[in-house]
């Protein structure tokens, strides 16, 4: 018995519809509808190990306004939330510059939690 899935590729602006066939396992047996090896690719990662990039605010000490960060690289789909956790324990002292580094090694993977604005 077979599992079939429906994505929307978010590679480029075409935005392929692909269907993949699964195994009761959720190994791939077949895909089609990518127009390119960006959606191949998009499909077998969404299917087996998905992947976001994280964006959440962090307090900024002395300020009334939060900064904004975010991951570094995306981090695995089910550390989505414990990283937002995480975001939510920091507070930050100024001056912060864009790109650096607020939380290293978030949920204890290669990821960090960087400033995507600057703070004098």
């Amino acid at each position: 018995m077979s599992n079939k899935k429906e994505l929307t590729c978010i590679g480029c602006p075409m935005g392929c519809q692909i269907s993949a066939e699964l195994d009761e396992e959720g190994h791939i047996l077949s895909l089609a509808g990518f127009t390119c090896k960006v959606g191949e690719n998009y499909a077998k990662e969404e299917l087996t190990a998905p992947k976001r990039m994280v964006t959440a605010l962090v307090r900024l000490s002395g300020g009334r306004e939060p900064l904004s960060v975010k991951t570094s690289k995306p981090i695995d789909k089910k550390l989505v939330f414990d990283c937002l956790r995480a975001a939510a324990t920091v507070s930050v002292l100024r001056p912060v510059k864009i790109g650096e580094v607020i939380l290293p090694h978030v949920c204890d993977t290669d990821v960090d939690l960087i400033a995507t604005s600057e703070v004098l």
